[in-house]
């Protein structure tokens, strides 16, 4: 085996991010690994036409779609703001077809997993896409299967990257499976970046989230656990403070922030023992009771599940990032 050809496409308002976390992360890899297979890094638009990006910035193809070929190693499909009209575009979605059937890997990033929908590459998989547009791709695509949680997925030879910079987290993780771990750590230090998030960590915290739900009582009660999540946050308890039956607080919950009272409440607390991890100095214990958690053990099964990685080595890995190269 020679070199693997990476192949990257873009269109018009495509976003700029997506395209170059893959491909400096890449060659990166190849200046750092000396690789013996060394990644061949080629970016394809329409006609081999400039691509100009949403950012405003123009970027020059090295390859025209229309006349690339196989075999690929790897094919990736960047988002963007011009996402619907890429989706929609026969032509564009036919190639991506075509290439995707010469190819080893197929990977969508950000808002191109509309592409690849489109395309129907991804029917019956499991799926991720920017929190944001995630709503709408399971609408558009019935038989795909959207989560809009993960940085990114697997499901077999199709990969799916969440919101633009997971773009690296889902490079680093093709890094490794090439070349080994100890490649992809280099490589996510010299980019300054987190080492190796774990493909399911959630893209979107509490913290970082969506705008507060326009009902003013699930927005207090959002404010209340938010503020005190070491309190009774029984669905009960909720129910109780907002005066009304578990059964509608259950309803609305559901309606505005698309989880039951208990998972939403387990999220919140998960999500500020992470906040405490990463800013405290605090002991595991004392996260886990300030966060509303029966024991060390309780915080370290919802911060698995939702994380995929102990409290510890959750804090251990921040501590390494912040620290930088070295």
């Amino acid at each position: 085996m020679g070199e693997r050809l990476m192949l990257v496409i873009g269109y018009e308002a495509a976003e700029l991010l997506d395209i170059a976390c893959v491909t400096t992360a890449l060659q990166m890899a190849n200046r750092i690994g000396d690789l013996a297979h060394p990644y061949r890094v080629r970016l394809a638009g329409p006609a081999g036409e400039p691509i100009d990006c949403g950012s405003g910035i123009l970027l020059l193809s090295q390859e025209s779609l229309e006349r690339m070929t196989g075999p690929l190693d790897t094919l990736f499909v960047s988002g963007g703001i011009g996402f619907e009209r890429a989706a929609q575009d026969v032509r564009l979605v036919g190639h991506v077809r075509r290439l995707a059937r010469e190819s080893r890997r197929v990977a969508s990033l950000c808002t191109g997993a509309a592409v690849l929908a489109a395309a129907g590459l991804l029917d019956g998989r499991r799926t991720t896409t920017h929190w944001r547009f995630a709503a709408r791709l399971a609408a558009s695509h019935p038989a795909v299967t959207v989560d809009p949680d993960p940085l990114y997925i697997k499901d077999g030879n199709v990969y799916t990257a969440a919101g633009i910079t997971s773009a690296i987290d889902l490079t680093l993780a093709l890094i490794e499976e090439d070349h080994g771990s100890g490649l992809a750590r280099q490589v996510a230090r010299d980019l300054v970046v987190y080492l190796q998030r774990p493909g399911n960590q959630a893209q979107v915290s509490l913290f970082t989230a969506a705008p507060p739900p326009r009902d003013d009582m699930v927005r207090r009660l959002v404010e209340h656990i938010a503020e005190h999540p070491d309190h009774d946050l029984s669905a009960g308890a909720l129910a109780m403070l907002a005066g009304v039956a578990p059964r509608h607080l259950n309803r609305l919950f559901v309606e505005h922030l698309g989880l039951p009272p208990g998972r939403y409440v387990r999220r919140a607390r998960t999500e500020a023992a992470a906040h405490l991890l990463t800013s405290t100095t605090l002991p595991v214990p004392s996260v886990a009771a300030r966060c509303g958690f029966g024991s060390a053990e309780t915080l370290r099964q919802a911060f698995t599940a939702r994380y995929g990685i102990s409290p510890g080595r959750y804090r251990s890995a921040h501590r390494a990032a912040a620290a930088g190269p070295g």
